[in-house]
């Protein structure tokens, strides 16, 4: 369940191109599918179902996220960073439940595919999880992520 927080750290009627100043980092892939206009830009190239998508997708994404730390925008690169995240634990959790659903009604989690490390979804997960970290871990978007937290105090 999502609490009314939510959406008053991401408010999906904000440009956060035009107020960056509004935007919170988060926890892992928080706003993604909120803030604007950077999810209409990314989402529509964030796929994952193969491979071939997978690396087509991830590589888009990851040139987004260059490109959005070429042009000093923060919050772009920050969320384009979580689409590559998102790639990952989205295929990671098809890889491991075919039908998506991890917990059966009783809440209980269901066990995992036996193919889980292998099978298509897992290697897409593999690819979308290099260019994550190669995003996450890049020393110009880890020094416009440590200024902007400092900017916010």
């Amino acid at each position: 369940m999502v609490s009314n927080d939510y959406f008053i750290k991401w408010n999906p009627n904000v440009d956060y191109r035009a107020n960056p100043e509004l935007y919170h980092i988060g926890k892992g892939q928080q706003g993604v599918l909120i803030c604007e206009p950077y999810k209409s830009e990314i989402c529509q190239h964030w796929r994952f179902k193969t491979v071939p998508e997978a690396k087509i997708s991830s590589q888009k994404i990851l040139c987004m996220f260059y490109e959005y730390l070429s042009q000093g925008d923060f919050v772009g690169a920050d969320m384009a960073k979580k689409y590559l995240h998102m790639g990952f634990t989205r295929a990671r959790r098809y890889a491991n439940h075919r039908d998506g659903k991890k917990y059966a009604s009783d809440g209980t989690v269901l066990p995992q595919e036996p193919d889980a490390l292998t099978c298509e979804k897992a290697q897409s997960a593999k690819v979308f999880y290099s260019c994550w970290k190669e995003a996450r871990e890049n020393q110009v978007y880890l020094k416009m992520k440590q200024k902007f937290k400092a900017d916010k105090k």
